[in-house]
């Protein structure tokens, strides 16, 4: 099976400015999901990748990242870090949402994992 990139994740300080840059740069459709906090991002081509945009964890600097399609994030996790990755953190269930993961490949820069459904 093919793992595909399966959404995209903005996230930063500010997530009003971060959506009105976004949504008026490349007019993407935005929906708020989670009030002050998160919204979904639909880019309205006909191979469209979602993602979102929201606030940074811990009030960080924020990031950009990647979520990897994956039958079993456990098993990737494994095959990860025997090629030289590091888990960032354990598979988890997103309520009423998918099992995510992350992990940081060997420079460093933290990917994301989501089970397949």
């Amino acid at each position: 099976m093919a793992n595909p990139v399966v959404h995209f994740e903005v996230a930063g300080k500010d997530p009003a400015v971060l959506t009105s840059f976004y949504g008026q740069a490349f007019d993407w459709q935005l929906q708020e999901v989670m009030p002050g906090v998160y919204w979904m991002v639909s880019t309205g081509g006909e191979t469209d990748v979602p993602g979102g945009i929201g606030v940074a964890p811990d009030g960080g600097d924020g990031h950009v990242m990647f979520y990897v399609e994956v039958d079993d994030p456990a098993a990737a996790l494994q095959r990860i870090n025997a090629l030289g990755g590091r888990t960032v953190s354990e598979p988890m269930e997103v309520p009423d949402g998918p099992t995510i993961a992350h992990f940081a490949d060997p420079e460093g820069h933290v990917v994301g994992l989501v089970k397949s459904r």
